[in-house]
């Protein structure tokens, strides 16, 4: 690979970082991230045209991955650095390492693709491309309980291509965009330098024309509106566990404003009580369950409950009549690595900053939804939100699924960046996917209602105290992809990406 190529692989995956969330406005720019992935498919294939074997394709995707990886999620130095005291260099690497590490997966896409394009047609050599994509995307979800965050799919809520989601959900929307992507970037190729001009407005009126006949997910039938109040502590985080200080201010605030408000559901941060409940003063939950064991009221709050002696989950737990006894749990299930357990061979490092971890225990999947007032609201805690085959295992019988999908986090860690506005895009992807809304109440933002198509309806203003009263209409349709990824998960793109690269192996080798 010639050198100069290096800075151009390099720039493609900053930009395909900046479309997760532009930096200077925070919103999703589905153009750019097609054009960062023209690019990418152009450099690959100029290194297939000069006979550069897999090694520089896989060296070329292995670059542009990591600088779109560690530029999507940098905020993490902010947690490591300013809020778990690791020193900045140490932060910097720890950041460098896991972005470089999962651009493996992507580097050994375009060494397949290098590989296996000398036997292809341009045609196959589109298909090759979005079939490795999209293996790199699946893979990065799901090894070691994966790590899915910026997937080149979120870029396309706002698009044209997002009508698709109920069909295929974001994975789906991923190959899509790579398979346009390598359209124009081959042909520019094969055109060469003066086509260039040309394969921008070519990549762009592509998706332009699918999104003409998409089509959503089926017929959708309301099952009514229901009020919500939606609370933002904005407890710093630095304080949040410290007597005295954040952990009296939420005590403090959440029990005034689960007592006074008048709305028909009020929901809490996840951990918005920052104490086992055996820690809590005496009588604070009694009283909270007690304030809503009459009337038409319920309450969803987040708190880190106690099993056994050592045994710990990231829980909600609901209170409504009937449920002052046995309120409702909803446990996490999928726990995020370094903050809720600590995979093997790693406590060395976690040890090193001084961060409140536990390994917590795992909740089941499905749970059963917090029905109330004719809605079945399924939670989900944070980074759970990334797991849209996980949500979707809740929708295979049409009679219990959610109606309403909730989201409830804390990335205060991260501080004021493009943090907040990448999870509430992947907030909006979850409720396009299923066509149902997504309430989201956060510690400092972002805190939301978003309705069955994505939009944003209603929001506070992040890193500020209140309380967002709103209304959500709860949905009852099944789209296609809560059909198909609540029945088979994610196989069917597993099974047609293999099935691209096995036709790629098995075709001979075309001749010059």
């Amino acid at each position: 690979m010639r050198a100069r190529r290096l800075p151009a692989y390099a720039l493609a995956g900053l930009a395909q970082a900046a479309s997760m969330a532009w930096p200077w406005g925070g919103e999703p720019l589905w153009w750019l991230q097609l054009l960062s992935l023209a690019a990418l498919a152009f450099l690959l294939d100029g290194e297939h045209r000069q006979r550069r074997g897999w090694r520089m394709p896989a060296l070329g995707a292995w670059l542009f991955a990591t600088a779109w990886l560690c530029g999507t999620f940098w905020w993490l130095f902010i947690s490591m650095n300013t809020y778990g005291g690791l020193p900045a260099p140490l932060a910097a690497l720890a950041v460098l390492f896991l972005g470089s590490g999962l651009a493996t997966y992507y580097g050994v896409a375009g060494g397949l693709w290098g590989w296996l394009a000398p036997r292809l047609s341009i045609g196959g050599r589109v298909l090759l491309f979005a079939a490795v994509w999209t293996l790199a995307e699946l893979v990065r979800g799901s090894l070691f309980t994966g790590f899915p965050w910026g997937a080149g799919g979120y870029a396309h809520v706002d698009g044209p291509l997002a009508g698709y989601a109920p069909w295929v959900g974001i994975y789906g929307l991923g190959a899509a965009a790579a398979a346009i992507a390598a359209c124009a970037g081959l042909w520019a190729m094969q055109r060469r330098t003066w086509a260039l001009p040309l394969a921008a407005p070519v990549l762009l009126a592509l998706p332009l024309v699918l999104g003409l006949v998409r089509s959503d997910g089926g017929p959708s039938a309301s099952t009514g509106r229901l009020k919500v109040s939606l609370l933002q502590g904005n407890i710093p985080q630095d304080e949040k566990f410290i007597p005295g200080s954040g952990i009296d201010t939420a005590l403090r605030w959440y029990g005034e404003q689960l007592q006074k408000s008048r709305a028909a559901l009020v929901v809490t941060p996840e951990t918005a009580l920052p104490l086992l409940p055996r820690q809590l003063p005496d009588g604070y939950l009694g009283a909270i369950a007690q304030r809503y064991a009459r009337g038409d009221q319920a309450a969803i709050v987040g708190v880190p409950m106690e099993d056994a002696p050592g045994r710990y989950a990231n829980s909600l737990l609901g209170f409504g009549p009937g449920l002052a006894e046995r309120p409702y749990r909803y446990d996490k299930h999928h726990l995020v690595p370094f903050g809720e357990f600590i995979p093997w061979g790693f406590r060395w490092f976690t040890d090193m900053m001084n961060i409140p971890l536990a390994d917590f225990g795992r909740g089941g999947l499905p749970q059963r939804s917090f029905d109330w007032q004719g809605q079945r609201i399924a939670p989900n805690i944070c980074y759970e939100d990334l797991f849209g085959d996980e949500i979707g295992a809740g929708f295979r019988d049409a009679a219990t699924a959610p109606t309403v999908l909730l989201n409830v986090s804390n990335i205060a860690w991260f501080g004021d960046t493009v943090a907040i506005d990448q999870h509430r895009a992947i907030s909006r992807m979850r409720a396009l996917e299923f066509e149902r809304p997504m309430l989201r109440a956060t510690n400092t933002g972002a805190t939301v209602v978003i309705d069955h198509r994505g939009r944003v309806t209603h929001e506070l203003p992040r890193l500020t105290r209140g309380a967002l009263e709103a209304e959500v209409e709860g949905r009852s349709n099944i789209t296609p992809f809560a059909w198909w990824v609540s029945r088979f998960g994610l196989a069917p793109l597993w099974l047609l990406s293999v099935a691209v690269l096995v036709f790629s192996v098995w075709r001979p080798r075309k001749s010059r």
